[in-house]
């Protein structure tokens, strides 16, 4: 109990790591949804091998309840649009990742028309190959979503679901673990703030040495496990994470959406780079209201192989590029 508390009180302890050194200039020109349509709220930017980027936005404004436009859209390395689908099968499409075969994977966090709380594997050319979940029906037993917040799929293809988009008062607040043809295995975690415990975990993320990084969102830290649900370690230098993307070579991206007033003071909002392997932070890229109360910063965030840096804003409802100055 003394090791728990003296170790949770160090973690508090983290000063914010703001002045940081800013490799990267933004642009929020590259790509666009088809038609001429605006941004609607962008959740998720997910990198193929083949340089294909797949954008991930909620139709119009923040849900696609009731719309017809795709929520998922291929872009290739220019921007260019080479495909999108999607339409009529999500209520608020949410966190996302592409698998070592190429195929993309994405949840829906919220119920309403029969749909939502599952989670679905797609062909790179958008054919429906898996789905997890009941759809428009929540649950906390096996094989059961809600609120599913992101995705990760192992070497071995297990597929990890973290749950809780609000946190405390709604969703599981757990990780759940499925094998590669979809039967589910085991759920460990639940609400609270200690070791293994979650409050709103929103994203996950796993690095070369196959652990399971999971951003505690509401807990203001990233918690680090192996993929049998053992708690190895608690980070809170990366402020309060929204989204994350650990690359081959473990360099990580954070993005910090949340951070202001009482939830997480003194940290600015941004997207933070630095290591998997050790946890230091490295570098920042500040949002352009990272201190305001009114708007969100970059919830989901990608890469490409030339290291441009994508961040989906939610609240702004746009798509940034960072490239290296």
């Amino acid at each position: 109990m003394l090791a728990v508390t003296a170790s949770l009180t160090a973690q508090t302890a983290v000063q914010p790591l703001n002045d940081l050194p800013q490799l990267y200039r933004t642009s929020r020109d590259w790509a666009k949804p088809p038609g001429g349509a605006p941004w609607a709220a962008v959740t998720a930017i997910e990198v193929a091998k083949d340089g294909s980027v797949y954008v991930i936005h909620r139709c119009n404004e923040n849900s696609c309840a009731g719309r017809r436009e795709p929520p998922i859209l291929k872009f290739d390395a220019s921007g260019k649009l080479l495909k999108s689908w999607g339409e009529g099968m999500f209520i608020f499409p949410h966190g996302a990742t592409v698998d070592r075969d190429g195929n993309l994977w994405v949840t829906d966090a919220q119920l309403g028309e029969g749909k939502g709380y599952q989670v679905f594997k797609f062909s790179p050319e958008g054919k429906v190959l898996m789905t997890l979940g009941k759809a428009g029906v929540a649950g906390s037993g096996p094989g059961m979503f809600d609120e599913p917040t992101d995705v990760a799929v192992a070497s071995n293809g297990d597929i990890f679901v973290t749950e809780g988009h609000n946190g405390g008062t709604k969703g599981n607040d757990r990780v759940s673990k499925f094998s590669k043809d979809g039967k589910f295995i085991k759920s460990f975690g639940h609400a609270g703030a200690g070791p293994g415990e979650f409050n709103a975990p929103h994203t996950i993320a796993i690095d070369s040495r196959g652990r399971l990084f999971v951003g505690d969102r509401n807990n203001n830290r990233i918690q680090i496990f192996d993929q049998d649900g053992k708690h190895l370690e608690t980070w809170k230098q990366w402020s309060r994470p929204s989204g994350i993307f650990i690359a081959p070579d473990d360099t990580m991206y954070v993005a910090d959406s949340e951070s202001w007033g009482p939830d997480n003071p003194g940290w600015k909002k941004g997207i933070r780079i630095g290591s998997a392997k050790d946890g230091s932070v490295k570098y920042f890229i500040e949002d352009m209201e990272s201190t305001t109360q009114d708007h969100s910063g970059a919830e989901g965030v990608g890469v490409d192989a030339q290291g441009n840096v994508y961040g989906g804003v939610v609240r702004r409802k746009m798509l940034e590029r960072h490239t290296k100055k």
